[in-house]
């Protein structure tokens, strides 16, 4: 029997489905790691611009990461300027390389066929269709024995009354750590496609064989406050011509000088702003996120409050050691 949970925000559906995952997941320990699982999920985002989950203290995004690992899968690519933005996935890579990258999959199936321009003239030539799919898990390199094995099989578009839904299916779902950074990534990948087809937005579905939650994070899943009352914020709107895209998620990359109050401005803000932290320009990083307005910029905020409290925290007990 199917399980499903419906809600207006990543941070309602986040909430809701950890709560369920860890109070009725049963244990399993694939590799070795013991989990708490349900399966067979179906997951509804009625708005998918709500899309940045924020539920601080309990459970604090790196907006950056999600924004950067965005703009890595769009531009088709694999390069290692990705591990910048979250260095634990190099324990993934294979000769410094993500196997099971998305980009190249999308853009560049079987070394040429771009999938999302081949998804935009399905649903233009025929928007009735039911065949405007772009499919991930490849079952000739996935079973190869490499590190990273893709999560995702899939995605699939309708476009039904001048709505664009979008469905995923998931082989697996980590619901703590990877559920946020992947709803993120779908759901402008929805907008994306709306846009280039001339359609509104619709609603997004999540599919998941395996939704679960491993031991050592339901001690904060407990601890996760009610979103229930939470405000729905929803994220500025990104639509933008296909003709440039590329260009445009290059000049995002770079931080170029895309116009502050846009959404593609804000999110090239925050990866600019990252890469200052990490270069230890930690005040111009913190000024430069400050500007940032809407969700972004508040998650970014508290993204940093969230890294200086953490290394404040092993200062001291390495203090306390000595």
């Amino acid at each position: 029997m199917t399980i499903s949970f419906e809600g207006e925000s990543a941070a309602l559906l986040f909430s809701e489905a950890v709560r369920e995952t860890a109070d009725r997941g049963r244990p399993v320990s694939p590799r070795g790691m013991p989990t708490r699982e349900l399966l067979g999920v179906h997951l509804v985002l009625t708005r998918p611009r709500a899309r940045l989950l924020h539920l601080p203290p309990a459970r604090i995004l790196n907006p950056a990461f999600a924004v950067a690992e965005t703009v890595w899968h769009l531009l088709g690519s694999d390069a290692p300027w990705i591990f910048d933005y979250n260095g634990q996935l190099r324990q993934y890579a294979d000769d410094g390389v993500l196997r099971g990258a998305y980009g190249p999959r999308m853009r560049r199936w079987g070394g040429g066929l771009d999938q999302i321009a081949q998804v935009i003239r399905t649903l233009r030539e025929d928007p009735d269709t039911r065949r405007a799919v772009i499919q991930l898990y490849d079952p000739a390199c996935d079973a190869a024995g490499h590190r990273d094995v893709p999560c995702t099989l899939g995605f699939r578009f309708q476009l039904r009354q001048g709505r664009l839904h979008m469905s995923t299916t998931m082989r697996s779902q980590d619901v703590w750590v990877g559920f946020p950074y992947d709803l993120f990534f779908a759901t402008v990948l929805q907008e994306l496609v709306a846009g280039w087809v001339g359609a509104d937005l619709g609603t997004y579905h999540h599919h998941v064989d395996s939704l679960h939650i491993y031991e050592r994070d339901v001690p904060a899943a407990v601890a996760l406050p009610l979103a229930g009352n939470a405000p729905v914020e929803e994220m500025p709107e990104l639509a933008t011509p296909w003709e440039d895209f590329d260009e445009l998620l290059g000049q995002v990359r770079r931080g170029g000088s895309l116009p502050a109050q846009t959404g593609w401005g804000q999110m090239g803000a925050a990866m600019h702003s990252y890469r200052l932290w990490k270069a230890g320009e930690l005040e111009r990083a913190e000024s430069v996120a400050r500007d940032v307005t809407g969700p972004l910029g508040v998650a970014l905020v508290d993204w940093y409050a969230h890294l200086r409290a953490r290394r404040a925290s092993c200062t001291a007990a390495v203090g306390a050691v000595r």
